[in-house]
């Protein structure tokens, strides 16, 4: 049989009334019949004959940190399209609520790591409010293949196709696709359809790619810990391995995991509440001396192994003894973050109490000693990315020093700057099409800087708003785009070593509230879903305020301390460019 391409506006419409069940609705043929028309996007072509639909009923979602626990109906909607002119298929997956559950919302998904989508696991954030919730495999063979599978052609022939979906055209073609099939299946006619956005990590840098590229595609987006300024992000997983290598030391990681644990134990009461969370890592990073963990003890049982709260581990066996000058060294260097060998500030780091999971060593139980482990993340994209060598990851670091990592940088902030950078500060086109962003990232994220998402929130403030006060350029960005550090939270999800820390799960309700109430989040609500404290509320400070507790930890304040803020900003003066 032969391939059934039809272009979007061949198709004919065969229902045009709104359909009054989800069973109306969740059939190949109305789906067919509810496919764009050509001119949504010009450039592409669905295949029909591709659509899929199934409905589900009474599904569970429990666990999520993006959404609360819900009992949904769903159709399951997946079908491909090509660009014309390319031997290329795309597939895309909607989720569609059933029609007395919609409420004229449409919601666009990312990915994490080097997925540029999340499975299914992000998609019922959609469904509980509402919405359609969309999904794409950026072209790249399905759902559970990653860009960095399809990133070269051949050793040394990048594959620009792949760059350019994965870099932020994929998710424009998604939500373009999504909007129009939304307005078609529940025949919207001229009612306002809201659009919307969630993801976190890639799937932040993928929000951010669209926000800065395509102001009225969305009406808001969630934002979390976005891995924008990309090579900077992806090189700054080396930085640790290379700390270790240059000082000759690597520390057994219950080493590390000691000093982390003192500095959340003497940093915790800095902020007024004593409940083992570290709610002020700025204060944490003004005031404690890391050194006062010296010949601390510390015992780790034996592990076999697997995948953890922050990503998969080999076996270890038992460690013991004390926190030493060199793991001091180590740590202390860590934090400080890239310097080039003059002295110039290349990167930023971690904040305090943050757990060093890219300093993370191996076990050699040949020698019974401890070695360099490269993380897999920076490893891949210096090979693969930079080098255009088809592996996962580099043989060694021999020879690399801090300065070979800021060429890194330098090499990947040109050879994609135009696709994976991701930090142009002005917002302009958004901010005028009325687009809201509320922007989040977890203070003691191991993986990617909280320092990160301060930098854009600062950049984009003294870009907009270079001409007046600093109350007065706050205020403006405030009115439509919010950034908020969660207390003692890791990367996108809650921190295992500060439970009691609060998580938001209720992100887009809240962004939803803004965009079609207009009720503005002055704090952000949250949940603690791990620890003692579980279920209970708390409110997260919206930058630049920080929390501060009064009352043995029974009222909370956001207040203006300067002194922290300026602990957040960095002179990247290794660069002649400013970086945004």
């Amino acid at each position: 049989m032969p391939f059934n391409v039809i272009t979007l506006g061949t198709i004919a419409f065969i229902v045009a009334t709104h359909a009054s069940s989800l069973q109306n609705i969740c059939t190949t043929a109305f789906v067919q019949s509810s496919l764009p028309p050509a001119e949504t996007y010009p450039e592409i072509s669905i295949d029909s004959s591709s659509v899929n639909t199934n409905a589900v009923f009474n599904a569970s979602v429990t666990g999520s940190q993006t959404f609360p626990d819900a009992i949904v109906d769903y159709c399951d909607v997946a079908f491909t399209y090509s660009h014309d002119g390319r031997d290329d298929q795309v597939l895309v997956r909607y989720w569609l609520p059933s029609p007395e559950s919609f409420q004229n919302r449409y919601l666009s998904t990312g990915g994490g790591g080097l997925a540029i989508n999340s499975g299914n696991s992000s998609l019922p954030g959609g469904i509980i409010y509402g919405a359609v919730a969309g999904e794409t495999d950026g072209g790249f063979g399905g759902f559970d293949i990653d860009a960095d599978d399809v990133w070269l052609l051949a050793n040394g022939t990048v594959n620009w196709q792949t760059v350019y979906m994965f870099g932020y055209q994929a998710h424009h073609e998604l939500s373009t696709i999504g909007k129009e099939l939304t307005k078609r299946v529940y025949n919207m006619s001229d009612a306002r359809l809201y659009s919307y956005y969630q993801g976190c990590s890639e799937g932040g840098r993928e929000g951010w790619s669209q926000v800065q590229r395509y102001g009225d595609e969305w009406d808001g987006a969630v934002i979390g810990a976005p891995a924008f300024r990309y090579s900077f992000q992806q090189v700054q997983h080396l930085y640790s391995n290379v700390v270790e290598q240059t000082m000759s030391y690597f520390p057994p990681p219950c080493e590390l995991e000691k000093i982390v644990n003192e500095t959340i134990a003497a940093c915790d009461l800095l902020d007024g509440n004593t409940d083992g969370v570290v709610a002020r890592s700025d204060l944490c990073k003004l005031q404690f001396n890391i050194n006062s963990t010296l010949g601390v003890p510390y015992y780790c049982a034996a592990t076999s192994g697997g995948f953890g709260p922050t990503g998969p581990s080999s076996p270890q066996p038992a460690q013991n003894g004390t926190v030493s000058m060199e793991g001091i060294s180590v740590a202390q260097t860590i934090l400080d973050g890239l310097h080039d060998s003059e002295g110039r500030q290349v990167y930023f780091s971690y904040q305090p109490a943050a757990s060093f999971k890219d300093a993370m060593t191996q076990y050699n139980s040949a020698n019974s000693s401890w070695g360099l482990s490269i993380n897999g993340l920076g490893g891949e994209y210096v090979e693969k990315f930079l080098h255009l060598m088809n592996a996962t990851n580099l043989p060694n670091l021999d020879g690399v020093t801090y300065d070979t990592l800021k060429e890194w940088i330098y090499q990947g902030w040109q050879l994609y700057d135009d696709s994976l950078q991701t930090n142009w500060p002005d917002l302009t086109p958004f901010h005028e099409a009325g687009g809201k962003v509320l922007h989040y990232h977890g203070e003691s994220d191991y993986s990617i800087p909280a320092a990160s998402s301060v930098r854009y929130y600062e950049s984009v403030r003294t870009k907009m708003y270079s001409n007046v006060t600093y109350n007065e350029s706050t205020s403006a960005l405030n009115d439509w785009y919010r950034l908020f550090l969660i207390p003692g939270a890791a990367h996108c999800a809650p921190n295992v070593a500060q439970p009691n820390g609060p998580f938001p799960r209720t992100n887009l309700a809240v962004l939803i509230d803004w965009v079609e109430k207009d009720i503005e989040p002055v704090t952000l609500n949250a949940t603690v879903l791990l620890g003692q404290h579980f279920g209970e509320s708390q409110q997260i400070c919206r930058w630049p305020l920080r929390p501060l507790w009064t009352g043995n930890g029974t009222s909370m304040d956001c207040v203006y301390d300067q002194d922290s803020i300026d602990s957040w900003t960095y002179d990247l003066d290794a660069f002649n460019l400013p970086v945004y």
